[in-house]
């Protein structure tokens, strides 16, 4: 098995990491990689790092045909998540949607079957709708999204299961937390960011800001692991997954994990 792994940053070149650790040497694309960061997570020299960009078709296609790429781990994301869509939404739906398409019809042209594509936990949240009874033709019947970030990954989903159904491509939609982890490079993603300035405060011996709103986290490594388990699994079932710690996390217990690292840590809300 070659595993294409798109996009080398926060969950990708965990992915990738594990995949080595399991005796494979993955192929991770990105349209601006970060080695030195890359490589703190794992080694170079066990990886082939390529440039690519999913919104060129045939750049996928490319890469496909000359690494002999078997699978697929689509991570590549537009830039700060909710928050950058909502300031750019054009760039976001054309990333987001169009990026993760031409994913999937590169995997449909060249005969590729399994496909694991990052979603999100914010289709668990950020909904509305869901009235009528949920009787089909009534037009509140069923929860829409309510930010253009949302909007994407529901469209994600729905694209990823109709290749599935119409295609006979193998997909996996992975409803990612809110991932945090080690990461070094620019970037990271919004609540990786958070975690690791609140501990920079901390361990200055300052006051460290968290925000009031509750959480579904899950740490990059496991987030990691739960794509290798898609990537590997026999049967994926209905298709979508969440990836989540499995509880909310509210901001006393965020405080309450600093402090127990940091004892006499300051946080304030």
């Amino acid at each position: 098995m070659t595993t294409l792994v798109i996009g080398a940053g926060l969950v990708g070149s965990q992915v990738a990491r594990l995949l080595v650790e399991q005796g494979e040497r993955p192929i991770l694309m990105d349209h601006a990689a970060q080695p030195q960061a890359i490589g703190q997570i794992v080694e170079l020299d066990k990886v082939t790092l390529i440039p690519g960009d999913v919104l060129r078709p045939l750049c996928i296609v490319d890469a496909l045909r000359t690494h002999g790429i078997t699978q697929i781990v689509h991570t590549a994301a537009n830039p700060m998540l909710t928050l950058g869509a909502q300031k750019d939404p054009y760039a976001a739906i054309n990333l987001n949607i169009m990026g993760t398409v031409n994913v999937l019809e590169a995997a449909r042209v060249t005969g590729l079957k399994r496909v694991v594509v990052s979603s999100s936990s914010v289709l668990n949240h950020y909904l509305e709708g869901g009235g009528d009874g949920g009787e089909i033709g009534r037009e509140e019947a069923f929860p829409r999204p309510t930010t253009f970030y949302s909007a994407t990954k529901q469209a994600v989903e729905s694209l990823g299961l109709n290749y599935a159904k119409w295609c006979g491509i193998e997909f996996a939609g992975l409803r990612y937390g809110a991932v945090f982890g080690p990461w070094n490079g620019a970037g990271g993603g919004g609540p990786s960011n958070v975690v690791r300035e609140a501990m920079r405060r901390v361990l200055a011996g300052q006051e460290a800001q968290i925000g009031p709103g509750v959480m579904e986290w899950v740490y990059s490594k496991d987030a990691a692991r739960g794509t290798v388990m898609a990537l590997q699994a026999k049967d994926l079932g209905g298709g979508i997954f969440n990836l989540t710690m499995g509880a909310l996390t509210r901001p006393g217990d965020m405080a309450s994990a600093i402090a127990a690292v940091v004892p006499g840590a300051k946080v304030k809300f």
